[in-house]
């Protein structure tokens, strides 16, 4: 298998590993212990920092950043969940709504093949010059994946679009055999195309490390808990796989490691929407409200996950009551009042962002009016059925915006990485041409 790889010109290609939700510290600590020896030996070729991640921080808005190189008010996608304009029914954003080119649809029109396997917010797969299989949210892995013969083989394997979430349910324990599981066979993938199928571009993404920190990362920071060992021993599995990756690229090939945002324990979950009941600026027809269609007209502004506000427009929203003289004295309001709520004497809002300072491109009216970031340990939430301002889930690792992780087997010196920056990156190293991105390329 190597063989047939290294018979390939090694000209103008690139290989792209994403760890979803991994950390740089976390790694930098890995890698230190003795824990990830593979990693230690590939930083030393190049460089690895921390790097930001999107506004909002989760992975829908990042890889899509990642993916075409554009800030959300041109690509279109600012979260997991949108409400259908005109009405206050959800919706789920899939790749239709990615109003940007995305890399590999660059490079194809430039006759480079790519293989992309399993990046988040590509479903349903859309045709390519390559190879595509959706990660999640993806149904049906038919639908998930382009052309038919990488279907056949996916299939045959019992190949896993995600982590059976549900498992979680039945104990600790059976969740972590199903992210062990779900791993095994995602790895077999990505090193059968990368083998055996053409390609300029090579994107492949592990997303069960962020699913292992969301659930057991109380398994990391207890060395009691009865998954801690589980959770060192599947780093070590991530350790092996990447030392397989890099083999196969070697130091000519540029090598890529990223992730979508970091990961870090979570003291309180914060329910956003909830604090804005309780200050009166949303009001529902129901005590527990199932959908933003049992608001109540007079309510001001509501928020969708994790931290994304949106006013209660006149003329946006069927039965919004907020005027264009009130809209910005409003915002204000609510920047101020968020930057002062606290927990357990404890402040939970870093920042808050307006619409205006964060995005840009013909798609910012769709943008979220505020956005917030909150210190670490506070996870923000977007739930509408909560009547009190904190409390605890099933989770017990929450996202980070700057500590995401950046790697390259090639000696850079660039600071204040964005994820935004990585696509112009990879266009430069597959000597591509393309003029429409917001970031700046690192090499």
């Amino acid at each position: 298998m190597l063989g047939f790889l290294k018979k390939k010109s090694k000209h103008n290609k690139a290989i792209v590993v994403g760890i979803d939700g991994v950390s740089c510290r976390l790694l930098n600590r890995f890698t230190k212990e003795g824990l990830m020896p593979n990693l230690a030996d590939i930083v030393s070729k190049g460089t690895i920092t921390d790097m930001t991640a999107s506004i909002p921080e989760i992975s829908s808005t990042s890889w899509t950043t990642f993916m075409t190189g554009v800030n959300p008010g041109k690509h279109g996608i600012y979260g997991f969940m949108e409400l259908q304009k005109g009405s206050y029914k959800w919706r789920f954003p899939n790749s239709a709504d990615i109003k940007s080119k995305t890399l590999w649809e660059i490079a194809g029109e430039q006759g480079k093949k790519s293989i992309v396997l399993n990046v988040p917010s590509t479903y349903p797969a859309r045709p390519l010059n390559g190879i595509l299989t959706a990660g999640f949210v993806a149904l049906d892995l038919k639908k998930a994946t382009y052309p038919d013969m990488a279907y056949e083989y996916l299939k045959n394997i019992g190949y896993r679009m995600d982590v059976d979430i549900k498992k979680v349910q039945e104990s600790v324990q059976a969740l972590a055999l199903d992210i062990e599981e779900a791993f095994t066979i995602r790895e077999k993938a990505i090193l059968y195309f990368l083998d055996n199928h053409a390609w300029d571009l090579f994107i492949g993404v592990i997303t069960e490390t962020d699913r292992l920190h969301h659930y057991l990362w109380s398994a990391l920071e207890d060395e009691k808990h009865p998954q801690h060992n589980f959770f060192l021993d599947f780093y070590r599995k991530l350790d092996t796989f990447l030392g397989k990756m890099y083999e196969r690229a070697g130091d000519d090939i540029p090598f890529i490691i990223l992730s979508d945002h970091g990961s870090i324990g979570i003291k309180q979950e914060i329910y956003l929407n909830a604090w804005l009941k309780e200050n009166g600026y949303l009001k529902f027809k129901k005590e527990n409200p199932e959908t933003f269609e049992d608001m109540l007209p007079e309510s001001k502004t509501f928020v969708l996950d994790p931290a994304r506000f949106y006013i209660h427009s006149k003329g946006k929203y069927p039965q919004g009551n907020v005027t264009s003289d009130e809209y910005y004295n409003l915002r204000q309001k609510l920047k101020e009042e968020l930057l002062l709520l606290s927990v357990n004497g404890e402040k939970v809002i870093r920042s808050v962002f307006l619409k205006e300072g964060l995005y840009s491109g013909n798609l910012v009216d769709e943008a979220p009016d505020l956005v917030a970031l909150p210190y670490e340990g506070y996870d923000l939430k977007g739930a509408i059925n909560k009547t009190q301002i904190s409390g605890k889930g099933f989770l017990t690792g929450g996202h980070t915006r700057d500590d995401a992780v950046f790697y390259i087997n090639r000696k850079i010196n660039v600071t204040n990485i964005n994820i935004i920056d990585v696509a112009p990156t990879i266009t430069s190293l597959l000597k591509i041409e393309h003029n429409g991105f917001d970031g700046k390329c690192l090499i």
